[in-house]
């Protein structure tokens, strides 16, 4: 039997990687962001928004390094003509504090230096997953998915963080059903944001091959090969769970599920270096 929020502890989540991976000034993280995204705007495709959004990969480093990518992904939902009233962040675990396959965290806020974000307690409820805060208090790959979220969206949302601990094809599915179900009891219109950066210092150009066997089944939403090509080429994509579920959703959802990609990138476009590490953001239709 799962519990509930209210039979916990509820506490605000405060930022871990504030200062780190984003400024923890309120101004200079705006123009930070302000910053990359006028950089980017003229590359932006958003014809995309007019079309029906299930979700998005996005990667989670560090804004100077990866938010070349992200703005991509958060400027078409920006524009997309639907409004979310959820969003659900499904990341991976780096910490190696875990209970179970998922876990949802008791806090009902989220805070950053743009102001807090609401958890969507119901929503968070149907799923019925465990909760174990440790497995978000010092993650950072569901964090820093927030304040693009409140820079770019203008409207009311709720958020509901979900960090993977175990990322294969069987849990994928399951979080998959879980999420569709829970949806469907609540209500809720919701947006899925897979949280994943993609090969770990590697040359750029191995890691763009390595990248380029795992993108290729995003591509074409085939979540057992992707599993299969990190696994058989020991590719250090963190968060190939996350991606499984959103293809896995967005195929319970549709019959029509495509992947975009958006932009590509590595760590070493910032600043040169022999080892990299890629980014790539995609966007999910239906």
């Amino acid at each position: 039997m799962y519990s509930k929020i209210s039979d916990n502890i509820a506490y605000t989540r405060k930022p871990v990687c504030a200062g780190r991976f984003y400024p923890e000034n309120k101004k200079e993280l705006e123009e930070l962001i302000r910053h990359i995204l006028e950089n980017e705007k003229p590359n932006i495709d958003t014809s995309l928004s007019i079309n029906q959004l299930c979700g998005a990969i996005v990667p989670h480093a560090g804004y100077i390094y990866s938010g070349y990518q992200a703005v991509h992904a958060f400027q078409v939902i920006k524009e997309s003509v639907e409004h979310y009233d959820t969003f659900i962040i499904i990341n991976p675990n780096h910490t190696g504090s875990a209970t179970d396959i998922f876990n949802l965290s008791t806090a009902t806020k989220w805070e950053t230096p743009l102001g807090d974000v609401e958890v969507d307690i119901q929503l968070s409820e149907q799923l019925e997953i465990e909760y174990h805060n440790a497995a978000h208090n010092n993650e950072h790959s569901g964090e820093v998915i927030l304040p693009f979220l409140q820079y770019f969206i203008d409207y009311p949302f709720k958020i509901v963080p979900i960090t993977m601990n175990r990322q294969n094809y069987d849990t994928a599915f399951k979080l998959a059903q879980k999420i569709l179900e829970a949806t469907k009891k609540t209500g809720r219109k919701v947006f899925v944001i897979a949280s994943t950066d993609f090969s770990h210092f590697e040359t750029p150009n191995r890691g763009y091959e390595l990248d380029q066997l795992v993108v290729d089944q995003i591509l074409k939403m085939n979540s057992k090969l992707i599993e299969e090509k990190v696994n058989d080429h020991n590719i250090s994509m963190c968060g190939f769970g996350p991606v499984m579920t959103l293809i896995e959703l967005s195929k319970l959802c549709s019959q029509n599920a495509q992947m975009h990609i958006l932009k590509r990138g590595h760590s070493g476009t910032v600043y040169p270096s022999e080892k990299v590490v890629n980014y790539i953001s995609m966007i999910c239709t239906h």
